[in-house]
């Protein structure tokens, strides 16, 4: 007893920290994103389909090698003509991961059980010093 009245700073401080670090699990706002590594694995192994959701621009001025562009606001009427099998796995991939994480629900929505949004986006791939393409 004597610790914790001596040290009740600390003892608050670390709870704060741990409540701080748990506050996005309670809240369910944990970003449902996969990282590159698996992405990688995905492509390869189970021939995943990588659609960037950026806009056309955005796209041009880098993105994964062999990812289709798609647009967010085109994504629900493109997306059954451009991966037609829906058993395949789906990377969907932007800027910073906000936009795919929507796209992902969307994706869903049309049928796709295996859509994936890359965890931090293009930028985490760029970290992960993989391959961008230029158009």
């Amino acid at each position: 007893m004597k610790f914790i009245i001596d040290n009740w700073m600390l003892l608050a401080i670390a709870l704060t920290s741990g409540a701080l670090l748990l506050l996005p699990i309670i809240q369910g706002t944990v970003s449902a994103g996969i990282d590159p590594a698996n992405v990688v694995l995905l492509m390869n192994r189970e021939k995943a389909v990588v659609i960037d959701v950026c806009e056309p621009s955005e796209y041009a001025a880098g993105h994964i090698s062999s990812a289709k562009n798609i647009p967010l606001s085109d994504l629900e009427s493109k997306l059954p003509n451009a991966v037609k099998n829906k058993k395949l796995p789906v990377v969907l991939v932007c800027q910073s991961g906000m936009r795919s994480n929507r796209a992902v629900a969307v994706a869903k929505k049309l049928g796709y059980e295996r859509a994936y949004s890359l965890g931090g986006g293009l930028s985490s791939w760029r970290s992960a010093s993989l391959p961008i393409e230029k158009s």
